[in-house]
């Protein structure tokens, strides 16, 4: 891997399992090495081009909300796929596009239309955007774009 900085999730085993794959669901995404060390494994990979690395080295540092993986999609269908990819097998759905994997990573899956109105400069679109996300698990743009024109 050619980039010296990349973000670091530590796992408590399976830690080639997931890397394998997350790099399955995001294109431009890739194992570059998986490396045992004995009592852990060291996997580099790539999601969409952006450097991430697994430590797989047991249960001292359990996976939080505190880090998540946040996937804008060009459309609904494409969240959808990685929404219910995501929360097969044991994932969990939570509030506002949230979600934790079937590792328990924490992911944030959200169409790009989202952020045009959630971020408005137009600060009513904005606020009845901001309200229909908050009732929803998955995010419906089709739901908030009738909330957004009222």
């Amino acid at each position: 891997m050619t980039h010296s900085i990349r973000t670091v999730l530590w796992f408590n085993g399976r830690g080639i399992e997931a890397a394998a794959f997350y790099c399955s669901l995001i294109p431009g995404s890739g194992v570059a090495r998986a490396m045992g060390g004995g009592s852990f494994d060291v996997v580099d990979f790539t999601l969409g081009g952006v450097p991430y690395q697994i430590l797989d080295a047991g249960p001292m540092f359990p996976q939080s909300e505190c880090v998540s993986i946040a996937v804008q999609t060009d459309t609904q269908a494409e969240s959808d796929r990685l929404w219910a990819a995501l929360t097969a097998d044991g994932g969990q759905e939570s509030m506002c596009g949230w979600l934790k994997d079937r590792f328990g990573v924490s992911w944030q899956v959200y169409p790009k239309a989202l952020l045009d109105w959630t971020l408005n400069p137009d600060k009513a679109i904005s606020e009845r955007a901001m309200a229909a996300m908050m009732t929803m698990r998955r995010i419906d743009i089709a739901v908030i774009e009738a909330a957004v024109r009222g």
